[in-house]
Formats: C-alpha cells, sequence, structure tokens
C-alpha cells in the first residue's frame, strides 16, 4: 500500500481530518480494546454532512455512526468524501465491516490517517475500497492518529500493551518523605491531570506493596469516564489484605501472583477479583509474561502507578515505554525515589530518555518522557 504524499493533500483535507482526530478523542475511556477513531463525511460540494466517533465495544463504528448522522440531518452521501483517522476495518468481530458501510454508501473518495495495524485488517480496508472504484489516499496526519492509539499499535505490533509509568515527584526527585508519606507532593490540577491519563488507560497497575502502605482505590474519580480501567495488581505471593480499598472501588481488579495458596486466592475472589498465576524467577510474577497476557485480555494503554521497587523491576527489565511525571517545585531532601535500580558503574549505562513534551499543570510541570530512539512500530 502507497501512502499518499502530502502535496497529495488540501488545507481543507487537512482541516477535516483534524476535525476526524477531535472526534476521536471523544472516543477516550469508551472504547477500549477497540481504537479510537472519528470519522467526518463532507458531501460532493463540501459541506460537513455527518460525524461520528468509535462507541463501547460491540456498538458502532466512527463510520457507521457519521453514516447515520448524515441520514438524521437528512443528507445523501452519495458521491462525498469520508475522512477517517484509521483505516476503515474489512472483517466480520462484533460488527460488520465499515469498508462495507462506505461501499454500500456510494461515497466518491476515502481519506485515511494510518492504516490499521490489526492483522485483521492491515491494508485489506483500503483494498477492498480501492476495488469498489472509490478513491483511497492515506497518509494525512498519521503521526497524530498513531499517537492517539499507541497502546492499540503496541498491542497489535509487539503483543504487548503501552506501558506508562507514572509519578509525583519534587524536584530533587523524591516520591514521598522516609515515613512513605506523599499526600501532597503535586497540586490539585495535576491530580486530576492524573486521573485524566487514567481515563485514557485499558488498565491502572500497581504493587503489594502501594496496596499495602496506601490502601489506593485507584479508580477514576476526578475526570468524568464512561467506563473504569482494569485495575492491576503484582503480588507475587498473594499478601494482599482481603479489605484492601482497591476491592471496594467500581470496575474489575486482577491480582497476578507467583505461586498459588487456594485459601488466599478463595479470600480474593470472594472479594470479586480475579487471580492469575504467571510465575517466574525467584518467587516473583514474571513481568514480559504479565504483559503478554494482559495484551491477550486487550489491554491497549497500561498506567502504572507503583512504588519504587516495582517501578525498578519494570525498569531493569526494559519494558518501560513511556514516563510521566509531575514534578513540584518543592525540595524534599532524603526521601524514597521514583524507581529502585542500579547501581550503575558509569554514567554510560544510565537510561538514556527523551523529553516528548513538557507542560506547565497548575503549579507544577509535566514530563512526558520517552526512551531514545524511534517508535518501535
Amino acid at each position: 500500500m502507497t501512502a499518499s504524499t502530502p502535496a497529495a493533500f488540501s488545507a481543507d483535507d487537512g482541516a477535516l481530518m483534524h476535525e476526524a482526530l477531535a472526534l476521536a478523542v471523544q472516543a477516550v475511556g469508551l472504547s477500549d480494546p477497540n481504537p479510537r477513531v472519528g470519522c467526518v463525511i463532507a458531501s460532493a460540494d463540501g459541506r460537513v454532512i455527518g460525524r461520528g466517533h468509535t462507541q463501547e465495544a460491540g456498538s458502532a463504528h466512527a463510520e457507521v455512526m457519521a453514516l447515520r448522522d448524515a441520514a438524521a440531518n437528512g443528507e445523501a452521501v452519495r458521491g462525498g468524501t469520508a475522512y477517517v483517522s484509521l483505516e476503515p476495518c474489512s472483517h466480520h468481530g462484533r460488527t460488520p465491516p465499515c469498508c462495507d458501510a462506505l461501499i454500500a454508501a456510494g461515497l466518491a473518495r476515502i481519506v485515511v490517517a494510518v492504516a490499521d495495524p490489526n492483522p485483521l485488517v492491515a491494508g485489506e480496508g483500503i483494498a477492498r475500497l480501492r476495488a469498489a472504484g472509490m478513491a483511497v489516499d492515506v497518509g494525512l496526519a498519521a503521526d497524530e492518529a498513531r499517537e492517539l492509539n499507541i497502546g492499540f499499535f503496541s498491542r497489535m505490533v509487539r503483543g504487548r500493551p503501552w506501558l506508562r509509568m507514572k509519578a509525583a515527584i519534587s524536584l530533587d526527585g523524591r516520591t514521598a518523605l522516609e515515613n512513605g508519606v506523599s499526600q501532597w507532593i503535586t497540586g490539585e490540577a495535576a491530580r486530576t491531570d492524573g486521573h485524566a491519563w487514567r481515563r485514557r488507560a485499558s488498565a491502572v497497575l500497581t504493587g503489594v506493596g502501594t496496596v499495602a502502605g496506601d490502601d489506593p482505590r485507584l479508580d477514576v474519580r476526578l475526570v468524568a469516564t464512561a467506563r473504569q480501567p482494569l485495575r492491576v495488581v503484582v503480588d507475587s505471593r498473594l499478601d494482599m489484605p482481603p479489605a484492601a480499598r482497591i476491592l471496594d472501588a467500581p470496575g474489575a481488579v486482577l491480582v497476578y501472583a507467583a505461586a498459588p495458596a487456594a485459601d488466599r486466592v478463595g479470600a480474593l475472589q470472594a472479594r470479586g477479583a480475579e487471580v492469575a498465576l504467571v510465575p517466574g524467577p525467584l518467587g516473583k510474577v514474571d513481568l514480559p509474561a504479565m504483559l503478554q497476557d494482559l495484551a491477550r485480555r486487550g489491554i491497549n494503554e497500561l498506567h502504572v502507578e507503583a512504588g519504587s521497587k516495582l517501578n525498578g523491576s519494570l525498569v531493569r527489565e526494559g519494558l518501560v515505554d513511556e514516563w510521566l511525571a509531575y514534578v513540584a517545585p518543592k525540595l524534599i531532601g532524603s526521601g524514597r525515589a521514583l524507581a529502585s535500580f542500579g547501581p550503575l558503574a558509569s554514567l554510560a549505562d544510565a537510561v538514556a530518555l527523551r523529553f516528548h513534551a513538557v507542560d506547565r499543570v497548575g503549579d507544577d510541570l509535566r514530563l512526558l518522557l520517552r526512551p531514545q530512539g524511534e517508535l518501535p512500530f
């Protein structure tokens, strides 16, 4: 499949594709495990006559929603153009193929931001549209579309979620005082923003040490959401107390352990949690195998809010794709570190990162960092 060159797209094309991407953002916290997709339909004379975005899994995709919107507006789409932020699907899943709906509607042109990495699609949707006589142009705003669905791309290409490690830290890199007190290092605006990132994730992960020490809920409360992410606990020996608040919060809880313990499994199951055994070396949970299992469960983005030990293990095994750090303008001095690993023999062994985005949120800084180099897909 050959993508169109940027010169093939007009200013109107760019504006309408960015409107489709804005619609796709509305699927955040709604469409998982399906990708976030937006669609705008323009009439033959250039008027926007239909808009839509992907709904919850099992419901209509963006293209169908836009076609329905046009029909509700009394508009005919035949001969028009559809702008779609991801390649229209070509397979029967829980819904029929979107490319068939576009073909049946008689559209003349389809503009696609980026090809679908799902092996069940992977260019087949574009090929079917072209075989039906439609003009199909690909590659407009591809980077933005890929970023919006970075977890979906990761799961489809690598077989594991996109792992984002979140932390609130002081200017001198501490996540808590020596006694464990961490409320609140950052301000209210940063905490609300952190809940928006939880909403974006398919699952929120922590370790049993954080559950025992902080007793968090780890649900989305400070921003509106249509669904709660799965909450995941790494608990090798099943030490989590059945009275933990994480089991009271709305939504499902999944506990990964390394060894069976029938009485403890039963106690957690009685509280509604699922327990999965993923044994690894030294009696610990096999973290790479856990990520593969989460991918099989449809987890696209995995949001980690854990302590220094689990964070350090994830760093040592090279499993962190992105760091989300809220930095408060405070100095704490001695305290708890973001991630416990090392010691390193030299600075050349340090984990090299690059700034992907730097923004101010309230009185704090929000840093988004990734490993140096290109994305792995």
